[in-house]
């Protein structure tokens, strides 16, 4: 999966519990934009479904938000814009990406939020912004990583507006 270099900025926060992560995926909504690809990371039961979920809802959604597990992806089409949530949890080669047709998923006009994308690696397309979530005793700590010029404006205005950012 690709990992931070010397050219990406982060930003660490800490999410303890549930609502905390719901906090978070509102406001990040409004700055994710068609075009984007969101890679999300964590252990299952992590917050990665709950974080999309929040992002949804706060874009306008009022419908069910499932995780993709058993159907790759879930689509959801709000004021225009295609939002596609995958998982790659399933895969157990990255070839099944390409046979899948999934690559014609990510385009201008969509949001592409990818839950294990490390197992489609070199065929899924590379991150505006990776998303970590990491179990720690009193919640997760959540990893937001800027891998493109968008996702360091979305690390910009969270590093202004989130209480407790840290670098």
């Amino acid at each position: 999966m690709h990992s931070p270099d010397h050219n990406q900025s982060t930003l660490g926060l800490h999410l303890a519990d549930e609502a905390a992560t719901a906090c978070f995926g509102r406001h990040l909504a409004p700055l994710l934009h068609a075009g984007m690809v969101v890679w999300l990371d964590g252990d299952l039961g992590a917050g990665k479904t709950t974080l999309v979920r929040s992002l949804l809802r706060a874009c306008g959604h009022v419908g069910p938000v499932k995780s993709p597990t058993y159907t790759l992806v879930e689509i959801y089409v709000i004021s225009r814009i295609y939002w596609y949530h995958f998982d790659f949890y399933r895969f157990n080669f990255p070839e099944e990406f390409v046979d899948a047709g999934l690559g014609e998923y990510f385009r201008d006009d969509a949001v592409c939020l990818v839950e294990w994308p490390e197992k489609a690696a070199d065929h899924v397309p590379s991150p505006d912004i990776i998303v970590r979530f990491h179990f720690v005793e009193n919640g997760r700590t959540l990893e937001f990583v800027a891998c493109s010029q968008e996702g360091q404006k979305c690390l910009n205005v969270l590093k202004s507006g989130w209480p407790g950012a840290a670098d």
